[in-house]
């Protein structure tokens, strides 16, 4: 049942509560300098079918632009205080960060990437290091070295950690800090010339801002489009498999990605693992169907080359999840639009969303309470790219 706002009129209305609105949120009550009033309006309070609850819950610093690599850094540090930062009335939640790092594993072609990009992160304080083939056997001995040149390695600031309890941890401080929540759905957007006035809920109730924020995911477009706005963004699906294997890996597992783009991880006991669709349409908000194909056809056979030990795996489990995928570079689109100003995006993240969370909240933080960034400069990642159709593209993607 759908719930009502306290007031009629908020200085920040945040569409959308998973991660990246309650982060925004957080930041917003944590910043003294703010002193306004913020309404947060999420669809489903289940969050069941959120990018947040579906995805899996990774972190990586191996980008190729320096914002990425800062903004993932930022995220780490976050990750591993999150128990203190995020406590309430003692409670404080673990998010049981796994620290096991990123092995970009790479044939010929793929290594001078992996190489140029090296030098990149190291100066923007990643600690990544190249092995070659005979480096990657000895430090990971599962892994069949036929056809790779190399490997690009984060020994640490990479790993997975828990992606509903970051949602929560947000969304529990941020509440106990002010913030207002409700339970609603935003029908339409009310713009008056260049200035949006507030928003109409399914409830029949009218909102009054003074500040619009869309962080509603894949239906972030259709937020858009309520104001007259748009952005180049789709739900793309992602079907993720979690598996059992017969002889389990020794020593340290890390998120491991093979140059088809098939990945895998641990997942307790059990592993963990996908790929980057060969065929990538967009696809319906509300189609979650599992692509069990994908897994039978192109994931398994990679994994059963690449690692021996998955010759002999059991599928136990899986499920769809979406990216909200910006066709135009892969990259969000953060900040204010370039003519309705009060009208922020936070969109597009193509799967990186939850890593880049504490940071985009901080930075929306930093946009709405001082009118520019104070921390991290994300005007990479602003709408403007958008307009002038220049792609801020990352070498980096999967």
């Amino acid at each position: 049942m759908a719930s009502t706002a306290v007031k009629q009129q908020y200085d920040v209305v945040i569409v959308g509560g998973a991660v990246n609105g309650s982060a925004t949120a957080y930041f917003l009550a944590n910043n003294p300098d703010f002193t306004g009033s913020v309404l947060v309006i999420e669809r489903d309070w289940t969050y069941a079918q959120s990018a947040t609850a579906l995805s899996s819950s990774s972190i990586r610093q191996q980008f190729s632009n320096p914002i990425n690599i800062q903004i993932s850094r930022f995220g780490a540090e976050f990750v591993r205080a999150f128990p203190e930062t995020m406590e309430v009335n003692g409670d404080k939640p673990d998010l049981a960060f796994r620290e096991n790092g990123y092995l970009f594993l790479a044939d010929q072609r793929g290594f001078e990437v992996l190489e140029r990009l090296h030098g990149t992160q190291v100066e923007n304080g990643a600690d990544v290091v190249m092995l070659d083939p005979e480096q990657l056997v000895e430090r990971f001995p599962w892994v069949n070295p036929d056809s790779l040149a190399g490997a690009s390695f984060g020994r640490t600031g990479e790993g997975w950690f828990d992606s509903y309890g970051m949602l929560n941890g947000f969304r529990k401080k941020a509440r106990s800090m002010g913030i207002e929540y409700i339970e609603n759905e935003v029908v339409e957007v009310l713009r008056s010339g260049d200035l949006i006035t507030g928003v109409r809920l399914a409830s029949g109730e009218r909102i009054g801002c003074g500040m619009l924020v869309n962080t509603a995911g894949t239906r972030g477009p259709k937020v858009a489009r309520m104001a007259g706005l748009d952005i180049p963004v789709e739900a793309r699906r992602r079907s993720l498999f979690v598996f059992d294997c017969h002889t389990p890996l020794p020593g340290v597992v890390p998120l491991t990605i093979d140059p088809t783009g098939v990945f895998f991880r641990p997942e307790g006991h059990l592993y963990l693992g996908g790929t980057y669709p060969k065929v990538d349409p967009e696809v319906d908000v509300n189609d979650f169907d599992v692509l069990h194909d994908e897994f039978e056809e192109e994931v398994w056979p990679i994994l059963a080359e690449r690692v021996p030990a998955f010759e002999a795996i059991k599928v136990v489990n899986s499920w769809a999840g979406h990216y909200d995928f910006c066709v135009l570079d892969h990259n969000a689109i953060v900040g204010p639009h370039n003519e309705v100003r009060n009208f922020l995006f936070c969109n597009g993240f193509s799967g990186h969303g939850l890593q880049q969370a504490p940071a985009i909240g901080r930075g929306l933080s930093e946009l709405i309470t001082y009118g520019g960034y104070r921390s991290l400069d994300l005007s990479a990642l602003s709408y403007e790219r958008v307009v002038e159709n220049r792609p801020f593209l990352e070498d980096s993607v999967i």
